[in-house]
C-alpha cells in the first residue's frame, strides 16, 4: 500500500512539474496571436502616421496608441508622472539659410555642414593637408580658413573623415582657425546619403540653461572632391583666395514623448529588481521617394516590430507577472541619435541600480526566418534562457553575425549597457547585413504588408518566453566576466 502511495506521489510530482513546464509556454501562447500583432504592426506602419518622425504629429499619434494599449492591458503607468508618458525636451536645430562658400573665385554648391557654426570671412586659406597635429607645426593659423583632405593618410574614406571630425574641429580651434573646408570623394550615393544627413535639421536633448557650456566651434564643411581633382590642384597653388559666410543656425524647442508603464513582480523580495523591456517607436518619417515614387517610409521592421515585441511583453505579463518587476519603456528619437534613451538614462523614473536587465528589441530586417539574431546574445549569462525559449517555438537564437556593423552601439540598448545595465537587443532572423535586409532598411517599401507573420509569431513568443524565464529565474543576470561593461555594473550594483 505505501509503495502504491509513494508511487502516485511521485506521478503527481512528476504531472506538476511537467504542468508548471508548459504553464509558461501556455501562458505566452494564450496572449500571443498573429492578429493581435498584425493589428499593432498594421496602425504603427500606416500611411497615416508619415513615417513616425520623431516632434511630429504622426509621432504623438503612435505615442498615444502606445500609451491607450498599455492602459487596455492593465499596465501600471509611469510611476513619476501618474500618466504613461515622460515628456523628453528636445531641441532642433536647423541650417543655416545663407551660406556662400568660394575658393580662388569658384562657388561652391557642393557642401554638408558638419559643424554650421556662424562666420563671415573674406581672406587667402592655407591648404593644411589632413589638419592633424603635425601639419600645423610652424604655422600661425589664427584667423584663417583651412582646406584640408578628409581623413588621414592611413584612411581616406567617408567612415574616417566622420571619426576624425571631432579632433580635427578641436585642433583648428586651439590654433584659432576661422572655418575648416574638408575635401571629401565620395560617389553619388555616398554624397546624397551626406547631404540628407548632414543638411536636414537636427534633434538633440535640450540643455538647461544652467548646464549649457560654450558650445561654440570652428565652422567646419565637407565639400565635394570627385576623384581628389580640387585638392590635387590647391596642394601645388601658392596663393588660395577665399570667402566663407555662414548665417545663424535657427534653433526650436521640440517636445516629444518616452511612453513609460510597469508590472509589479510576484517575489516579495525578487519584484525589487527589475526587467526593462524596450524599443523605440519613432522612425524616419518622409524622404527620398523611391521608383514607384513612395516617399512614406513607414518603419514596419524598424521599429513597429520591435515596438510590438514590448506590447506582446507587457501583454502578458499584465495577465501573468513573473517574480521580477517589469518595466516597460518605447523611445522616441532613436533614430535621431539615441535620444529618447539619452535622455531616459539620465533622467530615470526608477533607480538605475534597480535595474537587472534591459531586453531591447530593434530591427532593421530578415532573411532567414529559422533565426532570431540577438545583438550581444554571449555577452550576458541569460544567454541560454533566451535560446531556450527560441527552441521552444522553433526557431534558433543566434549571436550578432555582423560585428564589423557595430549594431550593439547603434541601438538604444547601449545607454543601458554603459551605465552597466546588461543590455542585448533581440533582433530578426539575419546571417548577414545585406540583400533582404539592406533592402528594407530606411526605405520606402518597409510596409507592413511585406512581413511573413507566421515567422512574426515564433519570434514574438520567443522574445516574451525569454523574458518569462529571466524574470522568474532565481539568479539575478549579469554580464559574462570580462566583458567591457561589467566595471560599470560593479558601479552601479556596488558588487
Amino acid at each position: 500500500m505505501k509503495s502504491i502511495k509513494l508511487i502516485l506521489s511521485l506521478l503527481a510530482l512528476t504531472l506538476t512539474v511537467s504542468l508548471q513546464a508548459q504553464t509558461e509556454e501556455a501562458k505566452v501562447i494564450e496572449t500571443t496571436s498573429k492578429g493581435t500583432i498584425e493589428g499593432h504592426i498594421y496602425f504603427l506602419a500606416d500611411d497615416l502616421l508619415k513615417g513616425r518622425e520623431t516632434g511630429t504629429p504622426e509621432n504623438k499619434i503612435a505615442a498615444s496608441y502606445l500609451a491607450n494599449t498599455l492602459r487596455r492591458y492593465g499596465v501600471k503607468p509611469n510611476p513619476k508622472t501618474g500618466t504613461y508618458y515622460q515628456e523628453v525636451k528636445l531641441k532642433r536645430e536647423s541650417p543655416p539659410y545663407e551660406v556662400t562658400i568660394e575658393i580662388n573665385g569658384q562657388k561652391i554648391k557642393d557642401y554638408a555642414f558638419v559643424s554650421p557654426s556662424p562666420v563671415n570671412t573674406d581672406s587667402d586659406a592655407v591648404y593644411l593637408n589632413y589638419g592633424l597635429e603635425d601639419d600645423y607645426k610652424g604655422k600661425d593659423l589664427k584667423g584663417k580658413v583651412i582646406i584640408i583632405k578628409a581623413g588621414s593618410s592611413e584612411a581616406k574614406d567617408t567612415r574616417a573623415a566622420f571619426g576624425l571630425r571631432g579632433k580635427k574641429q578641436e585642433l583648428a580651434q586651439a590654433n584659432g582657425v576661422a572655418a575648416i573646408i574638408e575635401l571629401l570623394n565620395a560617389d553619388d550615393n555616398m554624397w546624397g546619403f551626406i547631404d540628407h544627413n548632414f543638411n536636414s535639421s537636427k534633434l538633440m536633448v535640450a540643455e538647461n540653461e544652467e548646464d549649457k557650456s560654450d558650445n561654440n566651434q570652428t565652422a567646419h564643411v565637407w565639400v565635394l572632391d570627385k576623384d581628389n581633382k580640387m585638392a590635387e590642384a590647391l596642394s601645388v597653388t601658392k596663393r588660395i583666395s577665399s570667402k566663407v559666410a555662414i548665417s545663424e543656425n535657427k534653433e526650436e524647442i521640440v517636445m516629444s514623448q518616452n511612453v513609460i508603464g510597469m508590472v509589479e513582480g510576484t517575489d516579495p523580495k525578487l519584484k525589487e529588481e527589475f526587467i526593462i523591456y524596450s524599443a523605440h517607436y519613432d522612425h524616419v518619417g518622409i524622404g527620398t521617394p523611391d521608383e514607384t515614387g513612395d516617399t512614406i517610409y513607414n518603419g514596419a521592421r524598424d521599429n513597429a516590430i520591435g515596438t510590438t515585441t514590448v506590447l506582446s511583453m507587457a501583454e502578458n505579463l499584465a495577465k501573468y507577472p513573473t517574480k521580477r518587476s517589469a518595466l516597460f519603456i518605447l523611445f522616441t528619437g532613436e533614430e535621431k541619435g539615441l535620444l529618447g534613451s539619452k535622455f531616459y538614462v539620465e533622467n530615470p523614473v526608477l533607480p538605475l541600480n534597480q535595474m537587472v536587465y534591459c531586453f531591447n528589441s530593434d530591427n532593421a530586417g530578415y532573411n532567414d526566418t529559422s533565426l532570431a539574431t540577438i545583438i550581444g546574445l554571449s555577452r550576458t549569462t541569460a544567454a541560454q534562457h533566451i535560446k531556450d525559449a527560441a527552441t521552444t517555438f522553433g526557431i534558433t537564437a543566434i549571436d550578432d553575425p555582423a560585428p564589423e556593423q557595430g549594431l550593439f552601439d547603434r541601438s538604444d540598448n547601449v545607454h543601458f549597457a554603459r551605465k552597466g545595465i546588461p543590455a542585448p537587443t533581440f533582433s530578426l532572423g539575419f546571417t548577414a547585413f545585406n540583400g533582404d535586409v539592406t533592402k528594407y532598411y530606411h526605405r520606402p517599401g518597409d510596409e507592413a504588408d511585406t512581413l511573413d507573420y507566421d515567422y512574426l509569431l515564433k519570434f514574438f513568443r520567443a522574445y516574451v518566453l525569454s523574458g518569462r524565464h529571466i524574470g522568474n529565474d532565481p539568479k539575478t543576470p549579469v554580464w559574462t566576466p570580462g566583458d567591457k561593461y561589467e566595471e560599470a555594473a560593479k558601479a552601479l550594483y556596488g558588487n
